[in-house]
Protein backbone atom coordinates (compact mmCIF):
# COMPACT_ATOMS: atom_id res chain seq x y z
CA UNK A 1 0.00 0.00 0.00
CA UNK A 2 1.65 3.67 -0.87
CA UNK A 3 1.65 5.96 1.79
CA UNK A 4 -1.07 8.93 1.88
CA UNK A 5 0.46 12.39 1.37
CA UNK A 6 -1.23 15.42 2.12
CA UNK A 7 -1.38 18.31 -0.19
CA UNK A 8 1.46 20.56 0.34
CA UNK A 9 -0.44 23.48 0.94
CA UNK A 10 -2.17 21.91 3.50
CA UNK A 11 0.29 19.96 5.17
CA UNK A 12 2.36 23.37 5.79
CA UNK A 13 -0.50 24.56 7.57
CA UNK A 14 -1.14 22.11 9.37
CA UNK A 15 2.87 22.01 10.56
CA UNK A 16 2.70 26.42 10.69
CA UNK A 17 -0.28 26.26 13.15
CA UNK A 18 0.19 22.76 14.97
CA UNK A 19 4.02 23.34 16.05
CA UNK A 20 5.45 20.94 18.88
CA UNK A 21 3.69 18.49 20.66
CA UNK A 22 4.33 17.88 24.41
CA UNK A 23 4.71 14.54 25.55
CA UNK A 24 3.70 13.05 28.68
CA UNK A 25 6.25 12.35 30.69
CA UNK A 26 8.32 9.02 30.04
CA UNK A 27 6.31 7.90 27.00
CA UNK A 28 8.06 6.13 24.41
CA UNK A 29 11.36 5.27 26.85
CA UNK A 30 13.27 2.29 28.09
CA UNK A 31 15.42 2.24 30.92
CA UNK A 32 13.98 2.70 33.96
CA UNK A 33 14.97 6.18 35.49
CA UNK A 34 17.08 7.03 32.50
CA UNK A 35 13.83 8.67 31.38
CA UNK A 36 13.04 12.08 32.55
CA UNK A 37 10.64 14.45 32.40
CA UNK A 38 10.99 16.72 29.77
CA UNK A 39 12.91 20.16 31.02
CA UNK A 40 9.97 22.63 29.86
CA UNK A 41 7.28 23.16 27.36
CA UNK A 42 8.91 25.64 24.93
CA UNK A 43 8.63 24.08 21.86
CA UNK A 44 11.95 23.28 21.00
CA UNK A 45 11.26 24.00 16.68
CA UNK A 46 9.56 26.36 15.26
CA UNK A 47 8.59 26.81 11.41
CA UNK A 48 10.41 29.87 10.12
CA UNK A 49 10.19 29.11 6.18
CA UNK A 50 10.33 27.10 3.45
CA UNK A 51 11.80 26.94 0.18
CA UNK A 52 10.18 24.95 -3.06
CA UNK A 53 11.60 22.87 -5.89
CA UNK A 54 9.09 22.48 -8.40
CA UNK A 55 9.44 19.92 -10.40
CA UNK A 56 11.57 17.79 -8.23
CA UNK A 57 10.54 13.88 -8.67
CA UNK A 58 11.84 11.50 -6.09
CA UNK A 59 14.07 11.51 -2.69
CA UNK A 60 16.42 14.24 -1.65
CA UNK A 61 19.48 12.71 0.50
CA UNK A 62 21.84 14.99 2.35
CA UNK A 63 23.25 18.23 2.83
CA UNK A 64 26.22 20.53 3.44
CA UNK A 65 27.43 23.46 4.59
CA UNK A 66 29.84 26.36 3.20
CA UNK A 67 29.88 28.92 6.09
CA UNK A 68 32.68 30.79 4.06
CA UNK A 69 30.54 31.35 1.08
CA UNK A 70 27.17 31.30 3.24
CA UNK A 71 25.63 28.54 1.06
CA UNK A 72 24.46 25.20 1.67
CA UNK A 73 23.88 22.02 -0.60
CA UNK A 74 21.85 18.94 -0.90
CA UNK A 75 22.05 16.42 -2.89
CA UNK A 76 18.78 15.70 -5.23
CA UNK A 77 19.58 11.74 -4.92
CA UNK A 78 16.61 10.71 -7.56
CA UNK A 79 16.48 13.85 -9.71
CA UNK A 80 20.31 13.64 -10.28
CA UNK A 81 20.79 17.01 -9.30
CA UNK A 82 23.25 19.40 -6.67
CA UNK A 83 20.35 22.59 -5.01
CA UNK A 84 22.45 24.94 -3.50
CA UNK A 85 20.64 27.46 -1.35
CA UNK A 86 21.38 31.32 0.16
CA UNK A 87 22.62 29.86 3.70
CA UNK A 88 20.89 32.92 5.66
CA UNK A 89 17.62 33.19 3.50
CA UNK A 90 17.06 29.49 1.86
CA UNK A 91 16.75 30.97 -1.63
CA UNK A 92 17.39 29.08 -4.36
CA UNK A 93 21.22 29.88 -6.24
CA UNK A 94 20.95 27.58 -8.72
CA UNK A 95 19.97 24.03 -9.11
CA UNK A 96 23.12 21.83 -10.86
CA UNK A 97 22.19 18.85 -13.32
CA UNK A 98 23.78 16.47 -15.26
CA UNK A 99 25.11 14.07 -11.94
CA UNK A 100 24.54 10.24 -11.82
CA UNK A 101 23.22 9.51 -8.18
CA UNK A 102 24.44 11.76 -5.69
CA UNK A 103 23.82 11.09 -2.05
CA UNK A 104 26.62 12.81 -0.26
CA UNK A 105 28.11 16.54 -0.59
CA UNK A 106 31.36 17.08 1.24
CA UNK A 107 32.96 20.83 1.96
CA UNK A 108 36.74 20.99 2.26
CA UNK A 109 36.65 24.60 3.99
CA UNK A 110 40.76 24.57 3.25
CA UNK A 111 40.76 24.54 -0.28
CA UNK A 112 37.24 25.84 -0.44
CA UNK A 113 36.13 23.24 -2.42
CA UNK A 114 32.97 20.75 -2.70
CA UNK A 115 33.29 16.94 -3.53
CA UNK A 116 29.75 15.38 -4.69
CA UNK A 117 29.99 11.87 -3.62
CA UNK A 118 28.22 9.96 -6.83
CA UNK A 119 26.81 6.45 -6.82
CA UNK A 120 26.78 5.96 -10.12
CA UNK A 121 28.93 8.69 -12.26
CA UNK A 122 32.11 9.49 -11.26
CA UNK A 123 32.28 12.02 -8.15
CA UNK A 124 32.95 15.70 -9.02
CA UNK A 125 34.80 18.26 -7.33
CA UNK A 126 33.86 22.03 -7.73
CA UNK A 127 35.18 25.46 -6.37
CA UNK A 128 32.60 26.71 -3.72
CA UNK A 129 32.74 29.68 -4.86
CA UNK A 130 32.88 29.81 -8.63
CA UNK A 131 30.95 26.05 -8.94
CA UNK A 132 33.06 25.74 -11.44
CA UNK A 133 34.12 21.71 -11.49
CA UNK A 134 37.67 21.05 -10.84
CA UNK A 135 38.52 17.32 -11.01
CA UNK A 136 36.55 14.03 -10.58
CA UNK A 137 37.17 11.10 -8.75
CA UNK A 138 36.54 7.77 -10.26
CA UNK A 139 34.94 6.21 -6.63
CA UNK A 140 33.56 2.65 -6.76
CA UNK A 141 29.93 2.38 -7.79
CA UNK A 142 27.15 2.51 -5.04
CA UNK A 143 29.22 5.43 -3.37
CA UNK A 144 27.07 6.48 -0.34
CA UNK A 145 27.01 7.74 3.09
CA UNK A 146 30.07 9.51 4.63
CA UNK A 147 31.72 10.21 7.79
CA UNK A 148 34.53 12.62 7.87
CA UNK A 149 37.52 12.44 10.64
CA UNK A 150 39.22 15.77 11.47
CA UNK A 151 42.31 14.05 12.11
CA UNK A 152 44.00 12.46 9.20
CA UNK A 153 41.50 15.20 7.29
CA UNK A 154 40.39 11.84 5.20
CA UNK A 155 36.60 10.75 4.27
CA UNK A 156 35.32 7.19 5.05
CA UNK A 157 33.02 6.32 2.10
CA UNK A 158 30.33 3.52 1.90
CA UNK A 159 30.23 1.90 -1.16
CA UNK A 160 28.97 -1.36 -2.86
CA UNK A 161 25.45 -2.71 -2.05
CA UNK A 162 22.50 -3.71 -3.49
CA UNK A 163 21.69 -0.95 -5.12
CA UNK A 164 24.77 -1.30 -7.28
CA UNK A 165 23.80 -4.67 -7.41
CA UNK A 166 26.40 -6.01 -5.30
CA UNK A 167 26.43 -8.84 -2.43
CA UNK A 168 28.93 -7.05 0.01
CA UNK A 169 29.98 -3.32 0.81
CA UNK A 170 33.10 -1.38 1.36
CA UNK A 171 34.25 1.13 3.43
CA UNK A 172 36.74 3.14 1.90
CA UNK A 173 39.03 5.61 3.75
CA UNK A 174 39.78 8.51 0.95
CA UNK A 175 41.99 11.61 0.87
CA UNK A 176 39.39 13.84 -0.35
CA UNK A 177 42.40 16.44 -1.65
CA UNK A 178 43.82 13.70 -3.92
CA UNK A 179 41.13 11.11 -4.55
CA UNK A 180 43.38 8.14 -3.21
CA UNK A 181 41.97 5.41 -1.53
CA UNK A 182 44.19 4.77 1.83
CA UNK A 183 42.06 1.99 3.08
CA UNK A 184 39.10 -0.63 2.39
CA UNK A 185 37.14 -2.34 5.35
CA UNK A 186 35.08 -5.49 3.56
CA UNK A 187 31.47 -5.80 4.98
CA UNK A 188 29.55 -9.87 4.32
CA UNK A 189 26.72 -7.51 3.57
CA UNK A 190 24.36 -5.19 1.30
CA UNK A 191 23.44 -3.03 3.20
CA UNK A 192 25.81 -0.71 5.20
CA UNK A 193 23.97 2.80 6.23
CA UNK A 194 25.57 5.73 7.94
CA UNK A 195 28.73 5.96 10.54
CA UNK A 196 29.92 8.13 13.24
CA UNK A 197 33.55 8.50 13.45
CA UNK A 198 35.20 9.56 16.62
CA UNK A 199 37.13 13.07 16.27
CA UNK A 200 39.25 12.38 19.57
CA UNK A 201 39.68 8.88 19.48
CA UNK A 202 40.62 5.87 17.04
CA UNK A 203 37.06 4.41 16.32
CA UNK A 204 34.32 4.43 14.08
CA UNK A 205 31.05 2.89 14.09
CA UNK A 206 28.81 2.19 10.91
CA UNK A 207 25.35 0.82 11.14
CA UNK A 208 25.58 -2.81 9.22
CA UNK A 209 21.47 -2.64 8.64
CA UNK A 210 20.86 -5.99 6.80
CA UNK A 211 22.97 -8.32 9.82
CA UNK A 212 20.98 -5.77 12.09
CA UNK A 213 24.38 -4.77 13.90
CA UNK A 214 26.84 -2.22 14.56
CA UNK A 215 30.47 -2.53 13.54
CA UNK A 216 33.61 -0.63 15.48
CA UNK A 217 35.60 -0.27 13.14
CA UNK A 218 39.57 0.94 13.65
CA UNK A 219 40.94 3.74 11.99
CA UNK A 220 44.36 2.92 11.59
CA UNK A 221 43.93 -0.71 10.80
CA UNK A 222 40.97 -0.88 9.09
CA UNK A 223 40.14 -4.10 11.14
CA UNK A 224 36.43 -4.60 12.54
CA UNK A 225 37.33 -5.00 16.60
CA UNK A 226 33.59 -5.31 17.72
CA UNK A 227 30.22 -6.31 16.28
CA UNK A 228 27.46 -4.67 18.58
CA UNK A 229 23.83 -6.47 17.78
CA UNK A 230 21.14 -3.82 18.23
CA UNK A 231 18.34 -5.88 20.36
CA UNK A 232 15.91 -2.81 20.10
CA UNK A 233 14.55 -3.21 16.12
CA UNK A 234 15.89 -3.88 13.29
CA UNK A 235 17.06 -2.08 10.12
CA UNK A 236 19.55 -0.06 12.35
CA UNK A 237 20.72 3.22 9.26
CA UNK A 238 21.15 6.31 10.64
CA UNK A 239 23.72 6.91 13.69
CA UNK A 240 24.75 10.09 15.41
CA UNK A 241 27.60 10.41 18.27
CA UNK A 242 27.92 12.46 21.16
CA UNK A 243 31.58 12.11 21.86
CA UNK A 244 31.88 14.00 24.58
CA UNK A 245 29.60 11.65 27.13
CA UNK A 246 30.50 8.30 24.72
CA UNK A 247 27.10 7.97 23.22
CA UNK A 248 25.79 6.78 20.58
CA UNK A 249 22.55 7.32 18.75
CA UNK A 250 21.20 4.52 16.59
CA UNK A 251 17.69 4.93 14.98
CA UNK A 252 15.90 1.75 13.50
CA UNK A 253 13.57 1.47 10.45
CA UNK A 254 11.50 -1.48 11.69
CA UNK A 255 9.76 -0.43 14.00
CA UNK A 256 10.86 3.33 13.95
CA UNK A 257 12.84 3.85 16.76
CA UNK A 258 15.99 5.79 18.32
CA UNK A 259 18.74 3.62 20.81
CA UNK A 260 20.85 5.42 22.90
CA UNK A 261 24.11 3.36 23.53
CA UNK A 262 27.27 3.04 25.41
CA UNK A 263 30.21 3.95 22.88
CA UNK A 264 33.09 2.22 24.92
CA UNK A 265 30.54 -1.40 25.71
CA UNK A 266 27.75 -1.48 23.25
CA UNK A 267 25.34 -1.36 26.11
CA UNK A 268 21.74 0.52 25.45
CA UNK A 269 21.15 3.23 28.02
CA UNK A 270 17.90 4.57 26.41
CA UNK A 271 14.99 3.90 23.57
CA UNK A 272 12.37 5.64 22.29
CA UNK A 273 9.95 5.60 19.45
CA UNK A 274 10.86 7.39 16.62
CA UNK A 275 9.47 8.27 13.31
CA UNK A 276 9.12 5.82 10.96
CA UNK A 277 11.56 6.20 7.46
CA UNK A 278 14.11 8.00 9.35
CA UNK A 279 17.36 8.37 7.36
CA UNK A 280 19.03 11.61 9.94
CA UNK A 281 19.53 11.86 13.24
CA UNK A 282 21.37 14.92 14.25
CA UNK A 283 22.71 16.02 17.32
CA UNK A 284 23.15 19.23 18.86
CA UNK A 285 26.01 19.57 21.19
CA UNK A 286 25.00 23.22 22.35
CA UNK A 287 21.74 22.54 23.40
CA UNK A 288 21.97 19.05 24.43
CA UNK A 289 19.19 17.60 22.36
CA UNK A 290 18.85 15.03 19.59
CA UNK A 291 16.75 15.67 16.72
CA UNK A 292 15.20 12.39 14.54
CA UNK A 293 13.62 13.26 11.40
CA UNK A 294 11.29 10.80 9.45
CA UNK A 295 9.44 10.40 6.44
CA UNK A 296 6.16 9.65 8.12
CA UNK A 297 5.76 13.63 9.03
CA UNK A 298 6.87 14.39 12.78
CA UNK A 299 10.47 14.88 14.12
CA UNK A 300 11.07 13.56 17.73
CA UNK A 301 12.65 16.01 19.67
CA UNK A 302 14.78 14.21 23.16
CA UNK A 303 16.72 16.14 25.27
CA UNK A 304 19.79 14.81 27.48
CA UNK A 305 20.01 16.06 30.98
CA UNK A 306 22.84 13.65 31.65
CA UNK A 307 25.04 10.73 29.78
CA UNK A 308 22.01 8.21 30.61
CA UNK A 309 19.14 10.67 31.11
CA UNK A 310 17.13 11.49 28.16
CA UNK A 311 13.36 12.81 27.55
CA UNK A 312 11.18 13.44 24.75
CA UNK A 313 10.77 16.96 24.47
CA UNK A 314 8.17 17.03 21.63
CA UNK A 315 6.92 15.29 18.76
CA UNK A 316 7.21 18.57 15.83
CA UNK A 317 5.09 18.27 12.88
CA UNK A 318 7.00 18.33 9.39
CA UNK A 319 5.80 17.09 6.32
CA UNK A 320 5.45 13.26 4.64
CA UNK A 321 9.04 12.55 3.58
CA UNK A 322 10.66 15.25 5.39
CA UNK A 323 13.63 12.89 6.37
CA UNK A 324 17.28 14.72 6.32
CA UNK A 325 18.19 17.33 7.74
CA UNK A 326 21.42 19.67 9.07
CA UNK A 327 21.55 21.74 12.02
CA UNK A 328 23.75 25.30 11.25
CA UNK A 329 24.48 25.72 15.14
CA UNK A 330 26.05 28.95 14.86
CA UNK A 331 22.46 30.50 13.31
CA UNK A 332 20.77 28.29 15.93
CA UNK A 333 18.71 26.42 12.55
CA UNK A 334 17.76 22.91 11.24
CA UNK A 335 17.18 22.29 7.84
CA UNK A 336 15.01 19.13 6.72
CA UNK A 337 14.74 18.44 3.02
CA UNK A 338 11.05 17.01 2.34
CA UNK A 339 11.41 14.70 -0.71
CA UNK A 340 8.01 14.31 -2.15
CA UNK A 341 9.20 10.27 -2.66
CA UNK A 342 6.27 8.92 -5.23
CA UNK A 343 3.38 11.35 -4.58
CA UNK A 344 2.58 14.52 -6.40
CA UNK A 345 3.63 17.06 -3.50
CA UNK A 346 6.19 19.61 -4.77
CA UNK A 347 10.00 19.29 -2.79
CA UNK A 348 10.86 21.51 -0.44
CA UNK A 349 13.46 22.51 2.29
CA UNK A 350 11.96 23.21 5.53
CA UNK A 351 13.79 26.54 8.08
CA UNK A 352 13.40 25.65 11.40
CA UNK A 353 14.16 28.06 14.51
CA UNK A 354 16.26 26.18 17.43
CA UNK A 355 14.85 27.57 21.23
CA UNK A 356 17.45 27.74 23.32
CA UNK A 357 17.72 25.57 26.35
Amino acid sequence: MKPFYLTTTVALLMLATSGCKQPGSGNGGAGGGNVASPANALAPLKLAGSTDFPGYTGDFDHFSIDTKDGRMFLAGEESAELEVMDLKTGKIITRMKGFGVPHSVFYMPDANEILVVDGEKPSQIFDAATLKVKRAYALPKGADSIGYDGGSKHLWIVTGGKDVPQKDSNLIELDPTTGKTIKSVHFDADHVEAMAVEQNGPHLYINVTDKNYLAVVDKASGKVTAQWPIMAAEQNAPIAMDEANRRLFVVTRKPGKLVVLNADTGAQVAEFKAPERTDQVTWDPGNRRIYVTGGEGWTSVIEQSGADKYAEAGKVTTLPGAKTAILDAPNARLWIAASPGESKAIGKVLRYDIAPR
